[in-house]
């Protein structure tokens, strides 16, 4: 089933000219340079210090790794992190 529904979200992004961030789940990130990063499609915070923030994602977690980080803002989508971001790195499930 699991497969089945993917398959149609991909066909659905490709026919309707959806964008893949909303048809596929996966999170929209925006970065300004190394100061600010906004992301979308998250589905929690799992951790958080002023050296690291860990999201989940639909399909697996996303890291977050920097000096000084401060959650600016955050709503049950999104989050926006400002600091000095050193590193980004997807974690499979």
């Amino acid at each position: 089933m699991k497969k089945w529904s993917e398959k149609w979200r991909r066909i659905a992004t490709g026919v309707l000219d959806v964008p893949q961030d909303l048809t596929m789940e996966m999170p929209r990130i925006t970065m300004i340079g190394q100061l600010q990063m906004y992301i979308e499609n998250h589905r929690g915070v799992l951790w958080f210090s002023n050296q690291e923030l860990r999201l989940l994602l639909t399909k697996g977690q996303l890291l977050i790794r920097g000096k000084n980080l401060i959650i600016r803002m955050i709503l049950q989508e999104e989050v926006l992190v400002e600091g000095t971001i050193h590193q980004v790195v997807f974690l499979d499930e």
